[in-house]
């Protein structure tokens, strides 16, 4: 009987635990619109904080032909019932990759480390795939093309940018056509991604004032703190239409006035 009790409160103990849970809903970042990644469980909020969750392409946009995508996405806030996460990287199924390689064919592997425009840090790695055999020679050219490629596209967008470009295929037709002075490409693929630094938070913000001031004077991109003095520059453009409208204006009332005289 003792012993009988004992297993009963411990299952007791088992199910308040349990009980004491919430569920809280996991949200992609911003540069995935803040879509409902799913929902955990925990009992504390702090324990949510560093969780990882994988989500497939074909889950976020319901698009079949990327369901071999996946994304990783790292809790690092919690907003009441809302986990909020951070993109961490990208992988491929293997069963995907494994279909890609053939016989007579030839895989080109390669490891980059890119900056984004925004100061986040990135490890892709690519592979290019041709129809045929090619010597290590043409390898070599191959993998410098990507790296170039890759690390040129990188330092002109946002993580934003550089990680949809990944996923849509932009980034993997630019890599394919710049290689294909070498030896024509039959498939090219950013089979992962890594992100190594996350950027500071306050970039995003800073990229919105930019716009307004570009829209205002042409000469805007070195004059962003200028945004104060943007409000003077149209003072003065609207006295000139003022102007020559009083001294048009009376030609064309004194026409009809000297037409009904006579």
């Amino acid at each position: 009987m003792p012993a009988e009790k004992k297993s009963r409160a411990a299952a007791r103990k088992i199910k308040d635990k349990w009980k004491a849970k919430v569920w809280y809903n996991l949200l992609a970042p911003e540069m995935f619109n803040k879509q409902l990644l799913g929902e955990t469980p925990t009992d504390t909020p702090d324990k949510l904080v560093g969780r990882i969750t994988e989500v497939t392409v074909q889950d976020l946009t319901g698009d079949f032909s990327k369901m071999h995508i996946k994304l990783l996405f790292k809790v690092n806030q919690v907003q009441g019932q809302d986990a909020l996460t951070q993109f961490i990287g990208h992988d491929m199924t293997s069963d995907y990759i494994r279909r890609l390689t053939r016989r007579k064919r030839t895989r080109t592997d390669l490891t980059v480390d890119v900056t984004t425009k925004d100061g986040w840090k990135m490890r892709v790695k690519p592979m290019a795939i041709t129809d045929r055999r090619i010597q290590s020679s043409k390898q070599r050219v191959i993998r410098a093309i990507m790296t170039k490629t890759i690390a040129d596209t990188a330092a002109k967008q946002s993580v934003g940018e550089f990680v949809k470009g990944i996923i849509s295929g932009d980034l993997a037709k630019t890599i394919a056509l710049g290689c294909k002075p070498i030896h024509p490409v039959s498939r090219v693929e950013v089979r992962k991604s890594e992100v190594t630094l996350m950027g500071a938070a306050p970039t995003e913000p800073i990229e919105a004032p930019a716009p307004v001031a570009e829209e205002k004077p042409v000469e805007a991109p070195a004059g962003v703190p200028q945004a104060e003095p943007a409000p003077a520059e149209p003072a003065p453009p609207e006295p000139k239409p003022e102007e020559p409208a009083p001294e048009e204006l009376p030609p064309e009332e004194l026409k009809p006035g000297d037409l009904d005289q006579p």
